[in-house]
């Protein structure tokens, strides 16, 4: 039994080093390495006088124990963040901008199952070698890690047309496997994602995959044919893992055949071999509304499961093998056999499901409470769990930023507490039952259905049941419960049959489901029972999903109010008087009525999403919202309306009044569709065709045409173009009938210009136009567009670029851009600003989300 102070002084140091990674995360720019070694030396220079002066019996230590815990917290601080700082430093590849766009042969190896795509597939690449190649095919050697980075995420379209980037595209003769080394030509690109508030950070995911760059295979007529070189044996676990999964698919997915079974069979092959993207998107929106998401892929809960279950067989024969007079059981205890191997299968298992981030997250925790065990020691829950956190975050550090980290970690210190509550005997005071075990419990969400099943034994069998059931519905309700303020922060919606739903699918998946999917691995018949027994369960929860009140959505909350809300879960959970939770309840509240600020009545604010190359723009009053445009469609199973904006919508609280789409290009109308889906009670207004699909959604739409005006909260709206279809030339392009929108109030105005060109500026300025405080670039800053008489009538003082990192147009045109600058107009850049929101009361100033979410992580963009 570690002494008290000691105790102390560990948990002190392990929340210190939390502390320290978490503030370098906050870093807009990495230091010099110099520095970071600057840091270090400075703690070991403390430390050795500390040291010293211990040494000479200066009473230090009996007379200022608190300085001494504040001087080792400082200490350990500084070391994380000097740590986290170099660890950053190993992973920085940069992308030589001058080859960003540029044809490049390069050979490598193909590291991990590749993914299936609308128009081809997706896959990680090793780059070995490099040469740029120029207009003339000349090459000229590259460096890799100096003028390419090594690791790349690359797409390899191959359907007949053209892909939305712009390409020629040639059929795909069979998909690239892992391992095997090819010669391919492509264009390559720094990592830029989109970033609007609240949302998906896609650069900071591919800096934790130590991606570096993503690309595109070339493979037109003119470009030399992908050269398979040769199969190599440097990635067998990826190679098994996708034979397993197209055998999986193939067996359950046939041609023509149910198409319920083949949802199903993405399911299994997520379950088996972590195939995420393997899972319909349908799918994903009832898994998430009934709050089972977690249960269906290979996550931290399958994991923990599994090697629980080896470690309890393990054990099992190895004490049984003393009846057959083998002593190894008296030389090691079964309970270690079996922590060992169940450690080590859990580990094959996570490589055979990718080897992902939650996974490997899960294998440190375990990993710890393992170590431990064998530590013939007695430790306290709390170190147990403060071990395993900076275990993590040693490993990676980055982990703190994703949802996942937050989840796991306090449902797992939330059942410890409740367990430790409730029997302080459990696992802290008995030596045969060490106190990681809370942990090794929680570590599976508790497994708390297993009291059910132990509950079938002989005797007093209807007592126990009744137990069983009662520990099973505690501690999943304290798990929901607890989770509920932080799922609120992370997603913007927390599901109210989630405690129903889990309760009936976690013993159902991982009992039942995943055990069978996992022996089709070996018997391939197996998977046609593991799809037979996921069809009642997928009925259940997509019924559930339906249920009028099945999830709760509300605006995200600050950090604070989710904090607040979280310390009021915890005190309702855990085992306080009932005075004390009383008072927990108004900590819940704020988190569930707080909603953004809103403009003040007579302002206005535009918010200019970044969705790529597209518009899509969020006009906000003090009640009253209107979305124009929709963003780009960027393939058949992926549009901005899905990634982008439903999420911003739900998480900004926003019931929009009206979607107005300018015209029918699909960078203006790809996410309408679920847009119009998610914001059933928004009105539509267009230019389009009559018979356009989208009306369908939208019986009484209505069509936008100059003249039209109303008034939201003392702000004016006017649709300036275009004209009424009986005073229009007939046979016009989408660009041409553009619907145009000017607000405007007394403190600031805006126009809206979807993709009109030069002839419609000109008719604008023929009906007199008067000058606006901001512009949307028409036709995203084209050459066709932003006449010179057009900006200088307007005379703006800020224009809004809505455009795609290095898009195949060239938008915004470099003639443009010098014709903004020569009038004096500030270009405010999505690709630069990410998503920009202006206020009316503050017409010169502007909020640009990369600007105020700035990370190391982040691509640097000159101005």
């Amino acid at each position: 039994m570690m002494s008290l102070g000691w105790a102390r002084g560990l948990g002190v140091g392990l929340l210190a080093w939390c502390m320290g990674v978490a503030l370098q995360l906050q870093q807009a720019a990495l230091w010099p390495v110099a520095l970071y070694g600057a840091v270090l030396g400075m703690v070991a220079a403390c430390a050795w006088g500390l040291r010293v002066l211990t040494l000479r019996r200066l009473s230090v230590q009996r007379h200022r124990p608190t300085g001494l815990w504040v001087i080792g917290f400082l200490l350990w601080f500084s070391v994380a963040f000097a740590v986290t700082g170099l660890h950053a430093w190993s992973r920085l590849s940069i992308m030589v901008p001058a080859l960003e766009g540029q044809d490049l042969d390069v050979v490598g190896v193909v590291q991990a199952m590749p993914q299936k795509q609308d128009l081809g597939w997706r896959f990680r690449f090793r780059i070995e070698q490099a040469w740029q190649v120029d207009e003339a095919g000349v090459s000229r050697a590259l460096q890799v890690d100096a003028d390419v980075p090594a690791q790349v995420y690359l797409g390899w379209y191959g359907q007949e047309g053209t892909h939305d980037s712009g390409w020629s595209l040639s059929p795909l003769p069979q998909p690239v496997k892992a391992g095997e080394r090819w010669r391919l030509r492509v264009r390559l690109k720094a990592p830029h994602g989109h970033m609007n508030p609240r949302g998906f950070d896609h650069e900071l995911w591919l800096w934790e995959q130590g991606i570096r760059a993503t690309g595109y295979v070339r493979n037109r007529a003119k470009d030399p044919p992908p050269l398979r070189i040769a199969s190599t044996l440097s990635h067998p676990i990826e190679g098994w893992r996708q034979t397993v999964r197209d055998r999986l698919l193939t067996q359950l997915s046939t041609p023509g055949g149910d198409a319920d079974a083949a949802k199903r069979a993405g399911v299994l092959a997520a379950l088996v071999v972590g195939d995420q993207a393997a899972i319909d998107r349908s799918d994903w929106d009832v898994f998430r509304a009934t709050g089972v998401a977690h249960l269906m892929s290979i996550s931290g809960l399958h994991v923990t499961m599994f090697a629980w279950l080896a470690s309890v067989a393990v054990g099992w024969g190895w004490r049984r093998a003393a009846l057959w007079g083998f002593d190894g059981a008296m030389r090691w205890p079964a309970v270690h056999v079996g922590a060992v191997s169940g450690l080590m299968l859990a580990t094959f298992y996570a490589l055979f499901s990718g080897w992902g981030l939650p996974a490997q997250r899960t294998l440190l925790m375990l990993l710890v409470v393992v170590v431990l065990r064998l530590s013939a020691r007695q430790w306290h829950g709390a170190l147990v769990w403060l071990m395993a956190c900076a275990a993590v975050l040693v490993w990676d550090p980055w982990a703190l930023l994703q949802p996942g980290f937050w989840l796991s970690f306090v449902a797992v210190g939330v059942l410890m507490a409740s367990d430790l509550k409730g029997d302080r005997g459990a696992g802290l005071a008995s030596p045969t039952d060490s106190s990681d075990a809370p942990l090794w419990r929680a570590g599976a969400r508790s497994l708390s259905w297993l009291h059910l099943f132990g509950a079938l034994g002989w005797g007093g069998w209807a007592l126990r049941l009744g137990q069983g059931v009662g520990a099973l519905l505690r501690e999943q309700a304290t798990v929901t419960l607890a989770l509920a303020p932080l799922s609120l922060l992370f997603f913007g919606q927390v599901s109210l049959v989630g405690l129903l739903a889990n309760v009936l699918a976690i013993p159902w998946v991982t009992l039942v489901v995943t055990p069978l999917a996992m022996l089709g691995v070996l018997w391939p018949l197996a998977w046609d029972w593991a799809s037979w027994v996921l069809r009642p369960l997928s009925d259940l929860l997509g019924w559930m999903s339906a249920w009028p009140l099945a999830s709760l959505s509300r605006a995200t909350p600050p950090w604070g109010l989710a904090v607040l809300a979280m310390l009021g879960a915890l005190g309702l959970v855990l085992r306080m008087p009932l005075s004390w939770k009383v008072l927990c309840l108004p900590l819940l509240w704020p988190v569930l009525f707080w909603s953004p600020l809103r403009p003040g009545h007579g302002q206005f604010e535009l918010l200019a999403a970044d969705v790529g190359q597209g518009n899509a723009v969020l006009v906000r009053t003090a009640q009253h919202s209107l979305l124009y445009d929709a963003g780009p469609r960027y393939s058949a199973e992926s549009d901005a309306g899905h990634r982008v904006l439903v999420p911003l919508l739900a998480q900004m609280g926003e019931r929009l009044d009206v979607l107005m789409l300018s015209h029918r290009d699909s960078d203006h109308t790809g996410g309408a569709a679920a847009v119009l889906a998610m914001q059933e009670q928004a009105e539509l207004w267009s230019s389009l065709e009559d018979e356009h699909p989208l009306h369908r959604l939208r019986p009484g739409w209505t069509r936008c045409q100059a003249g039209q005006s109303w008034v939201w909260d003392g702000v004016f709206f006017q649709v300036l173009h275009p004209p009424a279809p009986e005073l229009a030339p007939p046979s016009r392009k989408p660009n041409e009938v553009s619907c145009v929108l000017r607000i405007h109030t007394p403190e600031g105005s805006a126009l809206l210009a979807g993709d009109i060109e030069a002839p419609q500026e000109q008719a604008l300025l023929r009906a007199g136009l008067s000058p606006v405080d901001v512009l949307l670039a028409p036709h995203h800053g084209s050459k066709t567009s932003s006449s010179l008489p057009f900006l200088q009538a307007l005379a703006p003082k800020m224009a809004l670029v809505q455009a795609g990192y290095r898009n195949r147009f060239g938008h915004p045109a470099r003639e443009v851009v010098w014709r903004y600058q020569a009038q004096g107009i500030q270009m405010v850049e999505t690709t630069r600003c990410g998503a920009a929101t202006w206020r009316s009361h503050a017409p010169t100033l502007v909020q640009c989300e990369r600007v105020e979410r700035q990370r190391y992580w982040h691509q640097a963009l000159p101005p």
